[in-house]
Formats: C-alpha cells, structure tokens, sequence
C-alpha cells in the first residue's frame, strides 16, 4: 500500500517533485512549492523543510538497506548523491545536532534524460558511519542529498530508531521496494590534482587551462579574423 501511495504521489507532483526516500520510511511529502518556498522544500538544509518526524522508522543497528527515486525533477540527468547520517535528538528541532557523517561514499547517477524520469536505485545493505557506536533504542536520521548538475543541493530525510538485525518490526527489503531500474546507471567521483596545496602563487599551464577553461590556451587564426577590417582599412590609410 505504502509503494502504491508513493507512486500516486510522485506522479501527482512530477512538474516540481525532487528525491523522494522509498525505503525504509521518509520523514514526510516535502513535494511543495507555494509563497513561502517559491523553489520547492527541498532546498532546505537539513532535510528538505521537513520537522523531525513523531513516527520513527525502525532501522537495524547492524545498518541496512536505503532505496530513493531520484528523478522526479527536470534537469537531472546527471547529479552527485551523499547519504549522510546524524545521532540523537539535541539539535534543532529535535533532530541531530550534525548531519555530515557519510555512510556510504559519495557517487554520482547518470539518469536516461534531463526530463523527470521514473525509477529507483538501491543501496541493499548501507553501513553505519566510520567509528559510530549505537544502541537499541538510539535515534538517528538518515540524509539523502542530491546536489544537481547546476550546483543547487536537495535534501531528504528519514528518522529512525536502531533495533536489533533480526527485530520482527523492521520492514521486509525485497524485490517490491529496493531494486536498481535499468534506466538508471551510476559512477565513481574521482578528482585529478591540477596544483597541490603548498605550492603558493605558482600558476602553471595546465592550472590556467582549468582556470580559464582553455580560453588562454592557443589561439586559432579564425580568432583573429575579426581584426581583418580593422588592418586593411589602416592600409588603406597609407596607400
């Protein structure tokens, strides 16, 4: 029922829906535009305008599986996904108090167009943070950021509360509601140094290629074309 719910949703909102949290829960329909946030919700750091949730998801303390649908929105057809995780209730509005401890590293989607598309992707068993140390009964959020191609980032989140591996409250993952689309593919961030840090104000050629995006990098004869009025009328002067 949940999945059939969220479908009706998401194709209700198509003209404005960003990323919405399949599986295990969402902390609720962020999928609004109107006065107060002419852009969408989802703008909103931490998670997308949405208050911490009354009705937690249950997790398990051994980490689990984490599905989204990333398309519901034009202009998507490449963007950059971080899944974050935060603990305890001290921050604001009873959330975490820190929301950039990542749990998976950061990779990017590579949708079928820049149209809103239909699919999902899955991650079947997401780990806890690095060092992270939880019990049963501890509560937590998990934050699905989207930072699209022209540099804007949206945010989702789910609240949950940590019970045992094999607690019978923890909602079947299965193929119905945690499954890759085909039509959606993805791929490492990797970088490539271009100056090291240290080196002061040494420019070298290949840091002015990246700098100016190859504008300063050789110049072609049809560049200097535009000139060609300007130097026959100055012989044309002295004839």
């Amino acid at each position: 029922m949940f999945a059939s719910t969220l479908l009706c949703l998401a194709s209700a909102a198509l003209a404005s829906a960003h990323t919405v949290i399949t599986y295990p829960g969402w902390r609720g329909n962020n999928l609004i535009t109107n006065e107060t946030f002419p852009y969408g919700m989802q703008w909103m750091y931490p998670c997308g305008g949405m208050s911490v949730t009354q009705n937690r998801t249950y997790w398990p303390i051994g980490g689990g599986a984490i599905a989204f649908q990333p398309g519901w929105f034009q202009g998507h057809a490449t963007a950059f996904l971080y899944v974050n995780m935060g603990f305890g209730t001290d921050g604001p509005d009873g959330g975490p108090a820190n929301m950039s401890l990542p749990i998976v590293p950061p990779f990017q989607i590579l949708g079928p167009s820049k149209n809103p598309y239909p699919g999902t992707m899955c991650l079947p068993q997401v780990p806890l943070p690095a060092g992270a140390q939880v019990k049963v009964g501890d509560n937590a959020t998990i934050q699905v950021v989207e930072l699209a191609v022209h540099g804007a980032a949206l945010f989702s989140c789910v609240d949950i509360t940590f019970v045992e591996n094999n607690d019978p409250r923890l909602a079947e993952v299965n193929a119905t509601n945690c499954f890759n689309s085909n039509d959606i593919g993805f791929a490492d961030i990797y970088t490539m140094v271009v100056r090291a840090s240290g080196q002061g104000n040494t420019t070298s050629d290949a840091e002015t290629r990246f700098w100016y995006f190859r504008r300063n990098s050789g110049r072609s004869f049809t560049q200097f074309l535009g000139w060609l009025p300007v130097v026959l009328g100055g012989l044309w002067v002295f004839l």
